[in-house]
């Protein structure tokens, strides 16, 4: 099991975070920045983490909301409203990155949702990160300098999400070949947050549907290309 820890953000202020690392000597292992869904640092992220814990990698998940998370779609949404995502993309998720590459040679960040949208920003904005994931969220298009990418970037689609649609996948998509990003997007016929097994029987949002094949093949991809790109 993990354990609470804080780090420091380049600005000197402390975040605390989640971190699991992998049985026996997790030394010289590479690192993973996980960043949580609307929903917060809650039980199903940690888990997220706890599985790249078991594949060889230590992972981080940083408390974006400072201890608050929710079960309720309102509430999610209105703790997202209020967060800087420029500041937790440059600050928060930065000063994660750092702190596993005091420890780790080479470190990857991957999110979900909110935390996906998250992981496009700091592709552009963490010069440290060595290779993000994507999962079925992005931030609006003006916020992408593409230009400033230039770690690998792995994303996974659901062609069904009615929050992150095809439409916006492609003109994304296309901003990330216009600048050579080395960028590789999957797309599945799955719904928003197809990889999370909370996304299903009662208290999910109609618009999400957990599937557990295609998370499969997505968390199989991930970690192929985490493998090849972290070591």
């Amino acid at each position: 099991m993990g354990t609470m820890i804080s780090f420091q953000r380049p600005d000197g202020q402390s975040v605390q975070a989640y971190l699991a690392e992998p049985a026996g000597d997790a030394g010289g292992a590479p690192g993973v920045v996980v960043l949580q869904e609307w929903w917060g640092l809650n039980e199903q992220i940690r888990g997220v983490a706890e599985r790249l814990a078991a594949a060889g990698y230590r992972a981080l998940v940083p408390d974006l909301y400072r201890g608050q998370s929710t079960l309720e779609a309102e509430e999610a949404h209105h703790l997202m409203s209020g967060l800087d995502f420029g500041q937790a993309a440059s600050q928060d998720i930065r000063g994660a990155v750092q702190h596993l590459k005091m420890g780790s040679p080479r470190v990857g960040v991957t999110g979900f949702c909110m935390g996906g949208a998250l992981t496009v920003l700091a592709a552009v904005m963490v010069p440290e990160a060595d290779a993000t994931v994507v999962w079925y969220g992005m931030p609006p298009l003006e916020f992408v300098d593409a230009a400033r990418i230039k770690a690998p970037m792995m994303a996974h689609w659901g062609t069904q999400d009615e929050f992150f649609g095809p439409a916006g996948v492609d003109a994304l998509e296309l901003r990330l070949h216009e600048a050579k990003v080395a960028y590789c997007g999957h797309r599945y016929l799955a719904h928003h947050a197809f990889a999370n097994e909370t996304a299903q029987g009662p208290g999910r949002i109609p618009a999400t549907q957990y599937d557990a094949a295609w998370a499969q093949v997505a968390w199989d991809r991930t970690l192929r290309f985490f493998g090849r790109v972290l070591g």
